[in-house]
C-alpha cells in the first residue's frame, strides 16, 4: 500500500466561449507544451467546422460524440498465483470521458488532413455518427472484456 497522499480532484472550469466544462477538458488533451492559447484555437476552429460542415449545434454533436465513444467496460491486468489475468471491470462515468476524449484526440492526431482542427472535427463528426477509430477502439475494448468474463471473479 502506497503512503502518499492520494491525489485531489481538481476542479474544471468552464471554457469562456461555450461555457462547457466538457471543452475544457478537450482543451487539456490538445494542449502541447504550455500552449493554451494555440489549443483554445484549435478547439474552437474544430467547432466551427462542425457547425459548417453539419449545421447543426457543435456542443451537441461533441458530447454525443463522448457518448458514444465511452467505455462501458474494460480489462486491468491482475496477477494471481504467479499468472496474470485480464479481468473486465466497469468504468467510471468521469473514466469513461476521460478515456473517450483520450482516444478521440489521438486518432485525429494519426489522420491524414491539413490542420488539427480539421482531423480533430472529422474524427469527432465520425464518432458522432458511429463510425471512426475511437468507435473501433471502445468496441475492441469491449470484446476484450467479453472474452475475459470467466474472470470476473478477481475483481476488487
Amino acid at each position: 500500500m502506497s503512503r502518499r497522499n492520494t491525489a485531489k480532484k481538481r476542479v474544471i472550469t468552464p471554457d469562456a466561449i461555450y461555457n462547457s466544462k466538457i471543452i475544457t477538458m478537450l482543451i487539456v488533451r490538445i494542449l502541447k507544451n504550455g500552449k493554451k492559447g494555440i489549443a483554445q484555437k484549435i478547439i474552437y476552429e474544430t467547432l466551427d467546422i462542425i457547425k459548417d460542415k453539419t449545421s447543426a449545434d457543435p456542443l451537441q454533436i461533441l458530447e454525443k460524440a463522448i457518448r458514444n465513444a465511452t467505455p462501458l467496460v474494460e480489462v486491468k491486468a491482475r496477477r494471481v498465483g504467479g499468472s496474470t489475468y485480464q479481468v473486465p471491470i466497469e468504468v467510471r462515468a468521469y473514466r469513461g470521458t476521460n478515456l473517450a476524449l483520450r482516444w478521440i484526440t489521438k486518432f485525429a492526431t494519426e489522420r491524414s488532413g491539413k490542420s488539427m482542427a480539421f482531423k480533430l472535427a472529422n474524427e469527432i463528426i465520425d464518432a458522432s455518427n458511429d463510425s471512426g477509430n475511437s468507435i473501433r477502439k471502445r468496441e475492441e475494448t469491449h470484446r476484450m472484456a467479453e472474452a475475459n468474463k470467466a474472470f470476473a471473479h478477481y475483481r476488487y
